[in-house]
């Protein structure tokens, strides 16, 4: 797998903002979409960097094409894991982001997760943007309102024109993309979990860890707003067993760690607490790791 990632810096050194981490997989017409929505929307200088796998749709040509991405390419699809780990050494700011190829960004998505980030005063936190989705799926981190479901569909002038009336209070339990956390925390914990590859399950496992290394802010920002036509790749994945491998690493199911820990989706209030398991939770947690071998 080493000798099949190629890294290509091509923007010059600088002080960015943020970096953003974005893996694309065989999907150019979304990734163009993406990349030029930051180009648009963003209030700041950001640094971009592409993970292209495989690249087999005229990704790699196109990416190659352009003089303000940075990239990664592998030859074959090497997943989120390992995708975004590799981009590292490309990192040229003290903020790292994680962004989907299938999300829209929209405008000054990047000044009030800055802006949330000065406010802190820390580099113990994990921001998440907050997502406008086509579909009610019952996510109450999300803004439900369709404006397109697939490029095709996609209602783009309009979604800008509503955009401002689009409000959600900020919310907890930040896990998902878009998401942003500080370079040295990024490093203490090691970036992503490479025993969740392809890369379900990977999100809250990099939130446990970071949990483990002190972090008591997961935080939704509710002014941060980007459009998600919604698992565009992961469909087309094979996906791995992400809860057996949550609940083998950390003794809880991941469902348990985003709701009793990180109260995910209720409107924030303060630090995430450290919740008080009773015997009868601790049982019932050896029990479901017992199950989960059969």
């Amino acid at each position: 797998m080493i000798d099949s990632i190629q890294k290509y810096q091509s923007t010059p050194s600088q002080a960015y903002q943020f970096s953003l981490l974005i893996p694309s997989w065989n999907n150019l017409d979304y990734l163009k979409l993406c990349i030029g929505s930051i180009r648009k929307n963003s209030f700041y200088e950001l640094q971009i960097i592409v993970i292209v796998n495989e690249g087999s749709d005229g990704s790699l040509e196109w990416v190659q094409s352009q003089k303000d991405i940075d990239f990664v390419y592998a030859k074959e699809n090497i997943g989120i894991c390992y995708a975004l780990n590799a981009a590292r050494s490309l990192i040229q700011s003290d903020y790292v982001v994680y962004i989907n190829d299938d999300m829209y960004l929209l405008p000054n998505w990047d000044l009030a997760l800055e802006k949330e980030i000065t406010a802190l005063g820390t580099k113990k936190f994990m921001l998440s943007a907050t997502m406008v989705e086509p579909i009610d799926t019952g996510n109450k981190c999300v803004i439900v309102k369709d404006y397109g479901r697939d490029i095709d569909s996609f209602k783009e002038d309009l979604l800008l024109q509503d955009y401002p009336n689009l409000h959600k209070d900020n919310w907890s339990g930040s896990t998902w993309p878009p998401n942003v956390v500080h370079v040295d925390v990024w490093d203490l914990v090691g970036g992503l979990s490479v025993e969740f590859s392809p890369g379900m399950g990977s999100d809250p496992d990099f939130a446990k860890k970071l949990y483990e290394a002190g972090v008591r802010q997961f935080k939704g920002v509710g002014a941060s707003l980007v459009y998600h036509f919604g698992t565009k790749s992961t469909k087309r994945v094979k996906k791995n067993d992400g809860r057996k491998t949550f609940l083998h690493k950390w003794g809880i199911s991941q469902r348990d760690f985003s709701q009793k820990y990180l109260k995910i989706g209720e409107p924030f209030a303060d630090n995430v607490s450290v919740p008080q398991s009773s015997l009868m939770q601790k049982i019932v947690s050896k029990i479901k790791i017992i199950i989960s071998y059969f």
